[in-house]
Formats: structure tokens, sequence, C-alpha cells
């Protein structure tokens, strides 16, 4: 088996790894690429093989850096199944169509300037009818459910604890006669945090791709989330002041409610109204109600209770765009949920628009920042920020709450490969820049894995 990696690879963007075996080509991921905006266009825009090639297609989960190009490998005459959970599936189909909405608006403020400039117009990378388009591709499976994907090749998914549907994908494969294995990690959850259920060990693996993003840290314990989020909000309360929290709609997004749902059920949150201001956060928190299957017993407990994980009565989901457009003119104390979780988009950019500049806000940081995005300048205060074209200054305090984090760390990774069973026969080390891949590594190395690289993007690996 050779794989060829297009994504991923010692950056944590992109995630596309092709898997070609006994003349079939199976791609684990498609994933759009973010970063610098001229890289990322080429990028996205030119696939590094046909598309009509790909014989089959396997997503570890719906998060844009992993499925959001689908729909241009469809557009561009992919006709196989796009095997995934049940989960991912019903996510994709919001998220795909959210991504392809962003891609439509991009391309219209672009062409503004471009017109005006006399220059070509460009066409969006995909449309929302284009990844409407794409689902018919999509074929869902249990966890744990065999599937033969191409002849000869194998694949099954185990909780992967990282966001809702998310797996483990083993690929079985038979090699000189004998069966083998790799296990892709896609994103690697963590043990013991709320909602989905903890990773499930596999075992039997004579291969492993693993992601790094977070192998050169730990995070801090689960006990620390609550008591720094009733911090700060009893800081904007003395300030009469705002909390804003830029959230992936997916995962993220549903953790802060879960913890806020906490404080306000043991009367911490009283007086501090909390608004999800996103279209698609919204979306996502119904799907995840729509799928408790993939639920932990904490939080069935709450179910049980007859009371939702998600939702409590200080929350308002706001339901269009004057209602968002209000929220930057309301007094505090408030707290603002908004999408993009990078600050790369979305909503979030017209809130952190009227809330940097003054000394009295907090901006609370609670996922992975990616090189050359804002929020990257916002955590490490660089000021002054550019938002829309313009600079403002970032007087507003940052925060951070790497907890929240549905990212194994360091140790919890070690902790999931012992658990495994080390060593294996190689490992490859990707999604994650050079400062967590090689910790990784070198983790794996002293637990006697003998052959461990951390691939280059579009370098070529023989198994």
């Amino acid at each position: 088996m050779d794989i060829h990696f297009h994504g991923a690879a010692r950056t944590t963007t992109g995630s596309m790894h092709l898997l070609e075996h006994n003349g079939s080509r199976v791609l684990l991921d498609c994933g759009l690429y973010q970063g610098k905006r001229k890289i990322a266009f080429e990028r996205n825009r030119n696939l590094p093989f046909p598309a009509d090639s790909i014989d089959a297609c396997v997503l570890s989960h719906a998060h844009i850096d992993h499925s959001g190009n689908i729909p241009t490998l469809v557009k561009n005459g992919f006709e196989g199944p796009v095997v995934c959970t049940s989960a991912t599936r019903d996510l994709c189909e919001i998220m795909l169509q959210d991504s392809g909405y962003l891609q439509e608006k991009d391309v219209e403020y672009v062409n503004k300037k471009r017109r005006k400039q006399g220059k070509n117009l460009f066409e969006p990378l995909y449309t929302v009818e284009d990844a409407v388009r794409c689902m018919k591709n999509f074929q869902p499976v249990q966890y744990r459910t065999p599937t033969e994907v191409v002849p000869g090749l194998t694949v099954a998914f185990h909780d992967a604890g990282h966001i809702l549907g998310s797996g483990l994908v083993t690929v079985d494969f038979s090699r000189n006669g004998s069966s083998e294995r790799l296990l892709f990690t896609g994103d690697l959850g963590r043990r013991n945090m709320p909602i989905l259920r903890d990773p499930t060990v596999v075992d039997d693996v004579d291969y492993l791709l693993t992601e790094s993003t977070y192998g050169n840290r730990l995070h801090p314990p689960r006990k620390d989330i609550a008591q720094r989020l009733l911090g700060l909000c009893r800081k904007i309360q003395d300030r009469s002041s705002r909390l804003v929290i830029p959230a992936f709609s997916v995962g993220r997004t549903q953790q802060l409610l879960y913890f806020l749902h906490e404080l306000w059920a043991d009367g911490e949150l009283t007086e501090i109204p909390v608004y999800v201001d996103s279209p698609l956060s919204t979306k996502a928190t119904g799907v995840y109600e729509d799928h408790p299957e993939c639920y932990d017993q904490e939080t069935m407990s709450i179910i049980k209770n007859h009371e939702e994980p998600f939702s409590f009565s200080n929350v308002r989901f706001t339901e269009d765009v004057e209602e968002s457009k209000s929220l930057n003119h309301m007094d505090g104390p408030l707290i603002i949920i908004s999408a993009s979780g990078m600050c790369e988009g979305g909503r979030i950019l017209h809130h952190l628009k009227n809330t940097v500049e003054d000394d009295r806000n907090v901006i609370l940081i609670v996922g992975y920042q990616a090189e050359h995005t804002l929020g990257r300048r916002i955590v490490k205060e660089k000021s002054p920020i550019k938002i829309f074209g313009d600079e403002y200054a970032l007087r507003a305090e940052v925060h951070s709450i790497q907890a929240l984090s549905a990212h194994a760390d360091r140790e919890e990774m070690m902790a999931y490969f012992d658990d495994m069973g080390l060593p294996v026969n190689r490992a490859l080390v990707v999604h994650g820049e050079m400062e967590q891949a090689r910790p990784v590594a070198e983790e794996l190395e002293q637990r006697g894995v003998q052959d461990v690289t951390i691939p280059k993007w579009g370098q070529t690996v023989s198994l």
C-alpha cells in the first residue's frame, strides 16, 4: 500500500491522505486547506489528482478541515461513496451548505474590487447547490461495522470522542497473503470529557497514521473549565461588559453550552444572558440533540432528568441578521458565542470589531488557532489586528481555556497508544506543525516504534 499525503502534513489543516492498494484509490478525508489566502485558493481549487480516479472517500468526521472539499471532489467528477457515520453525514449536510454559502459570499466580496480594477472575476470554489448535490454520495454506516469500500480493503469506524460522529478508522487490507491493519486516528478525542463517549481502544494495529495537534503540550484538568468560566462571568458582570467567545459551530459550541448549563444549574449564571449567534451553531446543536446514541452516561443522566444539556433559560439562539446586529448595541453583561472558531469569517468578525478596542471587554479563546489566522494574532495579543481590512487596537482582555480542547494532548495520546499496544511496524505523524509533530514522533520512538515518519506535503510513503 502507498499513502500519498496531500494535506495536514506538517500543518493542522486540509486533511487529505490518498491510499493506493491493488489498483484501487481510497481517500482518507477531503478537507479544506485554511491559512494564507493565496495558498489556500490554489490548493483547494486544484486537487492533486483527477477526481474521477478516486474509488471511495472515507471521512473520519465532519469538521471542515476534514470534510470541506468534498463538494469540489464531486464537482470535478468523483462518483464513488463517501463512507462515514450517520451523525457525520447529518453534520456534513448543514456544514457543507454553510461552507458553500461562505464561498459564494467571499467571491462576491472579492469580485466587487476586481470588477472596479478591471480584473477577471473569480468563481466560487463551490456553491450551496454543489454542497447539496454532493450529499447523494454519502453512505452512512454504524460504528464497529466492517465495510468493504473497494475489493480487498475494509474499513470500520470506532468512537473517537472528538465531535459527534467522529471516528477512528481501521483499514484492513491484505499484503503478501496476510491481513494487516492501518489505524487512522482522524482527530483523537479525550477521555472523561462531557457529552461524548470516550475514544474506543483499537487493537491489532500494524500501522499508525496519527494526528498531533497538541503533541507539544498538556491540557489543564477539566475541573479548571467551570472555575475559569465562572471567573470571567463575574468579571463582565462587575464591569457590565461583554464576553465574546469565537467557537467552532460543531463540538466547541456544544461543550461551552454544557458547562454554562452547569453554572446556571448551580445558580451562578442567573443575571447574564448567553447569545449563540451562528446559524450553523444553532443547526449543529439540533443535530447533536438528534443523536443521543453518541452520548456518554453523564449526558444521558441529564436527559433522563428531563433537562436539555445544551439549553437553559438564559440561552438565546439568534434567528436572523438583524438580531445579530442588535447584539452590538446591547449593554452588558452578556456572553456572545459565535463562529468561526479561528476568526477567519462569519459573524464573529462583527462582534470582535465592536469589542476589541474596549478594555472592559473579554475575548475568550477556546480552541486551536492555526498559523496566519486572525485567531492566532489575537491569542498572541498582536495589536493592531485587521478586521474587514481595517485596523483595530486590541485593548480587550484576552484569555484562553485549553482544557476545552477536543483533541487529546501528548500524554492522552500516548496513554491511548499504550492501551492500543505498541510498538507498531510503522507510525506516520500528521495534522500538526513540526513543533507539535516532533514530540509525538519522539515519544513513539521511545516506546519502541523504530520507523516513524513526519511526512511532507506531497510525499508518498510505501507500507
